[in-house]
């Protein structure tokens, strides 16, 4: 249930793409420390929809990504600061981070002096574009990236487009795409590697189908809505209660869709009958099949449509899915009773695998800024002495 139960991991990263990255290595078993600036820590702290946790410096958005790691605060612009982190890179595997390039190089803690501490580091750096390039040094945020991706231009319908994703898609994205480097990293037989994760190209190595439309076929890619481009019918169709995604991608699945709306014509007809017939006359297809879908609510015709072999789900909202028992049986949500400097327990979503049929999870709820100092650095050899007048001097 840990198979990274042995590596240690020193996350120097804000928000969300560093942070997600290290709460997924955090499920899977490693001991995550979250190195932090002294007084305010990651900005995460103080974003959310609570204002009160967000005074507290225990924000929502950072207690969604920061479960089962240790805080430590450091001061990486002091003298005994820097000596520190290179005393804590000694001792680790993997070094996470996502400042702008050349902020490490600038603080003199970049790859090149942190691999003479530690040959056999894994380092990792999250950038918005990467660590070389034109767009090297600008700085990026996840709206930014969708919109450079080209994403936000196929996101919404005619009218609505370009539109961002409902949640930030590219830092997470980056999140994951860093992980999963780390991972094959620490399968090398030869440790010691510098790993560069753009979000933006991790975003574009995601749109393989959309991208490949233009590059193979020269079709440039347009917002379609809830449209799918590749089949028809396929998308979103208005029930008497919400929307109905419907996924007839299939000749037998279109088929049945017909027989069991009860029109069954609709399946000899010249303008539906074949596959690019329906692609073609997709909208007049979809009022057809609403004068049908419209009479009943989603989750009926989503449990008929599914018994008969045709996808079909209702759309959820977000309170909706998380209250469903699938979402229950799967274990996917962990509850801290009692959360320290949040006041009350708190629910946040575990990773989303399963490892021979158990959800990984964590011990320990997120941590209070600079909880784990005396931990950590009492294993450094620093006496509670110590740690006090650093402190005082500013290096923690």
């Amino acid at each position: 249930m840990a198979p990274l139960r042995d590596v240690r991991v020193l996350d120097l990263t804000n928000v969300l793409a560093g942070p997600f990255c290290c709460h997924q290595l955090a499920h899977l078993g490693a001991e995550v420390i979250k190195v932090e600036v002294p007084g305010r820590g990651d900005l995460a702290r103080q974003l959310g929809a609570d204002a009160e946790l967000n005074r507290r410096l225990m924000g929502v958005s950072f207690l969604a990504q920061n479960a089962g790691k240790k805080s430590i605060t450091l001061n990486l612009k002091h003298a005994q600061g820097k000596a520190l982190l290179k005393r804590l890179v000694a001792g680790a595997d993997v070094l996470v981070e996502n400042f702008r390039p050349g902020v490490m190089d600038r603080l003199e803690l970049g790859w090149e002096v942190l691999r003479e501490v530690n040959p056999r580091l894994i380092y990792c750096a999250i950038s918005g574009f990467g660590q070389t390039g034109p767009w090297r040094e600008r700085p990026a945020y996840d709206q930014i990236v969708q919109g450079a991706s080209g994403m936000m231009s196929i996101t919404g319908d005619s009218e609505s487009a370009p539109l961002r994703a409902g949640y930030p898609v590219a830092d997470t994205i980056g999140g994951i795409s860093a992980a999963f480097a780390i991972a094959a990293a620490l399968n090398d037989r030869e440790r010691g590697r510098f790993i560069d994760v753009s979000m933006l190209e991790a975003m574009l190595a995601t749109m393989g189908w959309v991208v490949s439309n233009w590059l193979i076929a020269g079709v440039e890619p347009e917002p379609q809505g809830n449209e799918n481009v590749t089949a028809a019918p396929s998308g979103s169709f208005q029930c008497s209660d919400g929307l109905l995604n419907i996924s007839a991608n299939k000749q037998e699945q279109w088929e049945t869709l017909c027989d069991h709306l009860g029109r069954p014509e609709l399946k000899t007809h010249p303008d539906y009958h074949a596959r690019e017939d329906r692609k073609t006359n997709r909208r007049q297809l979809k009022a057809e099949l609403e004068k049908v879908l419209t009479i009943r609510p989603a989750r009926n015709w989503a449990r008929e449509l599914n018994a008969a072999g045709v996808p079909a789900g209702a759309v959820f909202t977000v309170p909706d899915i998380l209250a469903h028992p699938q979402i229950a049986e799967r274990d996917m949500l962990a509850e801290f009773g009692d959360a320290p400097g949040v006041g009350r327990g708190i629910r946040i979503v575990r990773t989303g695998v399963k490892l021979d049929g158990e959800a990984p999870s964590v011990e320990t709820p997120p941590p209070r800024l600079g909880e784990h100092n005396e931990e950590v650095y009492g294993a450094l050899g620093l006496s509670s002495s110590d740690i006090e007048r650093l402190r005082k001097e500013g290096a923690l």
